[in-house]
């Protein structure tokens, strides 16, 4: 390995604090997974003491004399890599995020290996989270869902990730320091579906409700444990810093506050945007950063010295005035090193490819230059595998920086992958930047699409492009594991692995698709989209029906896969794609028919019944499994607000409204509607099917020469607004939990659009 890169790597490692360390916790972490195994694992830190004579982790994994299984390495971290690499090779069995923890199925008797196995990483960090996936995926998680999440990713390799849960007591308390009253406070923080983009500075306070302060206590509680085990687990927690986003009352306990309003953010009334910040050249800013994370060190430990801090995410500066943006920078990185002397900042590189336009590479240098120890820094280039920033700033002008993989916005659920560029390019960059010093998972919402994120997760491991035809192979092994495995599943997946999930077209699609049916209907603009939100199939959709049929073939040659949690998921999550995508072709037929003017009336009205029969039937089939489900989401909310609170009604219903808001209008009157969209049960019944009603009823009841697109929008915002104070359970048939059983559901579908799956 270069010097460069070993040197950056040496001094970034060395302002991490450094604790004894035991591996109990992987051993705990056994007991958790393989409690019929608990005994049959020995695991042994071998140089832990010498981390910076090498930037790797390693590993090795042999057969005691006595038949346990021996897992050595020189971290923590590389001894949960090491134990999942013997799981997945040798016991065939692993760990998933939504059909959960299969590796206690691994043989009673493990078998022993004949040579030892051994693994370097190729990169010292392994990143994970997005400051948004905290709103979009974990925003109601309890500590269950989160013991899983660590236990996933520490197997994973990941050991650097983001750490956001219960920032806003720390904050609060800061606040309330210098005389900032609650309420002051509570219209400045929002909501649970929404707190990322308070902590980003888009948005501030809440529209339907406000954020209870018993609820921010219950997440200062649940950080503790997660941070807690993060760290027994090797993990490095990124922590939250004070960003300088301040509530507009700083201006009443500090008059002679130096403080500039941020830009509006997209098209949100201007109480709920425009954030003030408190500039970094304030003493202010030093001493409400003092006082962050003093507190933040008293509640959890020294436990690390890497701080998350974005100042810009889709907000202008002030100033493109190269000094003042270099101030910026050297003043907060000034008031991080004054709170704590190991300090390092890490960034998300997003803002110089959103706002491309005002950051212009002599903007970035100067603002980066404000941070006068490259070591002092550690930046995501958040979007590597289709927008990559690293390229064209030289590598951060030197700064220490991670390949991340973004792959999916808002937690969209389309079948999409990059693996070739996952792979090929992750290895040509760590080729060529000698300051990259990890790869890393970015996307906003953990949702589906599971393989392409432990194939970047394992390309950490590996100097050479991953081999991706056994790579599918050997993840199917594990995947279907306790079952026969037909050879139609292996066929299945390949198909997969060079169609759908090998997107290299990135002038038609970016990141995950998604369906059109998900939304607003409109006679234009829904079909091929490009971009990051594209709705352009970028594949061929017979290959998916190709693989959905040796799917359904294989259940026949081995029945009992429809019993099997991992066959049952996919098959749900296949069979939704291909009729989602049957959706296009007869949308495209009924515009067509209406715009040619070849239909009219009830024949228009018949017509468009076909597409909510379509829609009923991808309802249908999401409904057959837990993971799909509106109910779900709407649930976890509820809940988050009755554990806390005191039980109070009106918070239950904040936060329900909170969680349908997010998944639809985005915004108090759809200022990014559709944004976060998702292919749930419940919510394709309750809310896609109601809004494709009305559009099919206005089409059928208006010529094409008098269509006014200002008219039905305004009759689908009517109905969204009205779906979003909506309780679950209030109407007939909306009920908590899964209804049918996925083989006679998919057998039913099948037999009624036969020529769907042909």
């Amino acid at each position: 390995m270069r010097l460069v890169h070993a040197s950056l790597y040496a001094a970034v490692t060395a302002a991490v604090t450094v604790f004894a360390q035991t591996t109990a916790g992987i051993q705990d972490l056994v007991n958790r997974c393989l409690p019929r195994h608990a005994d049959s694992f020995t695991f042994s830190l071998v140089n832990a003491s010498e981390p910076l004579k090498s930037q790797n982790d390693a590993y090795t994994v042999s057969t005691t004399k006595n038949g346990k299984i021996l897992v050595e390495g020189n971290s923590l971290s590389a001894l949960a890599v090491g134990l999942r690499r013997y799981l997945t090779d040798v016991a065939h069995v692993d760990i998933y995020w939504y059909t959960g923890n299969q590796l206690d199925l691994a043989p009673g008797n493990l078998p022993k290996l004949a040579a030892p196995l051994t693994g370097t990483s190729a990169v010292p960090w392994r990143y994970h989270f997005n400051t948004v996936t905290f709103s979009y995926t974990t925003a109601f998680w309890t500590w269950d869902e989160w013991e899983t999440q660590l236990d996933w990713m520490a197997l994973h390799g990941v050991n650097l990730p983001l750490a956001w849960v219960g920032a806003e007591k720390i904050l609060v308390e800061v606040f309330r320091e210098i005389g900032l009253t609650d309420d002051e406070i509570l219209s400045f923080l929002s909501g649970p579906a929404f707190q990322a983009w308070n902590r980003f500075a888009n948005i501030q306070g809440s529209w339907g409700g406000s954020l209870p302060f018993d609820w921010i206590d219950e997440q200062f509680e649940l950080q503790k444990e997660i941070v807690k085990r993060m760290v027994e687990l090797g993990m490095t927690p990124v922590l939250p810093s004070f960003t300088g986003f301040v509530p507009r009352a700083i201006t009443r306990v500090s008059p002679n506050a130096a403080v500039v309003n941020g830009s509006r953010w997209i098209s949100f009334p201007t109480i709920y945007t425009n954030d003030t910040f408190l500039e970094p050249l304030d003493p202010l800013f030093t001493q409400l950063q003092k006082s962050f994370i003093t507190k933040q060190i008293e509640a959890y430990g020294n436990i690390s010295n890497i701080y998350t801090l974005d100042q810009y995410n889709e907000n202008d500066p002030y100033s493109g005035d190269l000094d003042y943006l270099r101030n910026v920078t050297y003043n907060t990185w000034k008031s991080l090193k004054s709170a704590n002397p190991a300090a390092i900042w890490l960034m998300q590189g997003w803002l110089f490819f959103s706002s491309s336009a005002f950051w212009t590479n002599e903007r970035i240098e100067a603002y980066l230059s404000g941070i006068e120890n490259n070591e002092d820094a550690l930046i995501l280039d958040l979007f590597s595998e289709s927008q990559p920033q690293w390229q064209r700033t030289n590598s951060y002008y030197g700064k220490p920086w991670i390949w991340c993989e973004l792959h999916d916005y808002g937690g969209n659920m389309g079948l999409y992958g990059q693996v070739m560029n996952i792979t090929v390019d992750a290895v040509e960059a760590l080729k060529a930047s000698p300051s990259l010093l990890g790869f890393g998972l970015t996307m906003e919402g953990q949702e589906g699409n599971e393989i392409v994120y432990d194939l970047l997760l394992d390309q950490a491991w590996s100097t050479s492009p991953i081999d991706t035809k056994s790579y599918f192979d050997h993840w199917v092994t594990s995947r279907y594991t306790g079952e026969s495995i037909p050879e139609e599943i292996y066929s299945a997946w390949d198909i997969l692995r060079t169609t759908v999930f090998n997107n290299t077209q990135l002038n038609s699609a970016t990141a995950v698709t998604k369906s059109i049916f998900e939304l607003a209907p409109s006679i234009q603009g829904l079909v091929g989209r490009t971009g990051h939100h594209p709705t352009t199939v970028n594949y061929d959709p017979t290959y998916l029906v190709r693989a959905w049929n040796l799917m359904y073939n294989a259940s026949k040659v081995e029945n009992s896969l429809w019993r099997h949690p991992s066959f049952q998921y996919d098959m749900v999550d296949f069979t939704r794609q291909v009729l989602s995508n049957a959706f296009i072709p007869l949308y495209q037929n009924l515009v067509s028919a209406y715009t040619n003017q070849t239909l009219h009336g009830d024949a228009l009205s018949e017509s468009g019944r076909t597409l909510l029969e379509l829609l009923s039937a991808i309802d249908e089939v999401l409904l057959t499994n837990e993971h799909f489900l509106l109910s779900s989401w709407l649930a976890d909310a509820r809940s988050s607000a009755d554990c806390s609170c005191d039980h109070d009604p009106a918070n239950a219903d904040f936060f329900e409204y909170n969680a349908r808001n997010q998944i639809t209008l985005w915004g108090p009157s759809g200022q990014i509607n559709d944004y976060a969209s998702k292919s749930w049960a419940g919510l394709v019944s309750s809310y896609y099917v109601p809004r494709w009603q009305i559009f099919i009823d206005y089409i059928a009841s208006t010529n094409y020469g008098s269509y006014n697109a200002t008219t039905l929008n305004t009759l689908l915002l009517k109905f969204s607004l009205g779906w979003q104070t909506e309780k679950w359970g209030e109407k007939p048939g909306e009920a908590y939990g899964t209804v049918g059983d996925l083989d006679d559901v998919v057998k039913k579908v099948y037999s009624d659009w036969e020529s769907v799956f042909k």
